[in-house]
């Protein structure tokens, strides 16, 4: 459920490619069963390719990979979380519309 650009994290790759990664990047943490989550991914898909090269954009299913939400306070989703070098440091939760995720990244790119 990502499009070509949004890559699939869990907890075998979080580390390697969110943590210490050298870009930004955006983690979109959802489930298959939430309304809200299938509202925004098609925003996502737009963002990954808008954004290929400048930042790096991807997805933790939290039902598959329960420790990289609890460990960040994934408590409602869908939550989208900024990491750069290798700390959350922006995190907004429930649908928002692409212009407000616009404003999101760009302020950290």
């Amino acid at each position: 459920m990502a499009g070509a650009n949004v890559k699939t994290f869990n907890t075998a790759n979080f580390e390697s490619d969110v943590l210490k990664s050298e870009q930004v990047v955006l983690v979109d943490f959802w489930a298959p069963w939430c309304s809200p989550c299938r509202m925004v991914a098609p925003v996502i898909d737009e963002l990954g390719d808008e954004y290929l090269g400048k930042i790096v954009i991807g997805k933790v299913n939290v039902d598959e990979n329960g420790p990289i939400s609890s460990q960040y306070g994934v408590m409602s989703i869908p939550t989208l979380a900024i990491f750069k070098g290798g700390k959350m440091v922006d995190k907004i939760t429930g649908f928002r519309g692409k212009a407000d995720l616009v404003k999101m990244l760009d302020s950290h790119i």
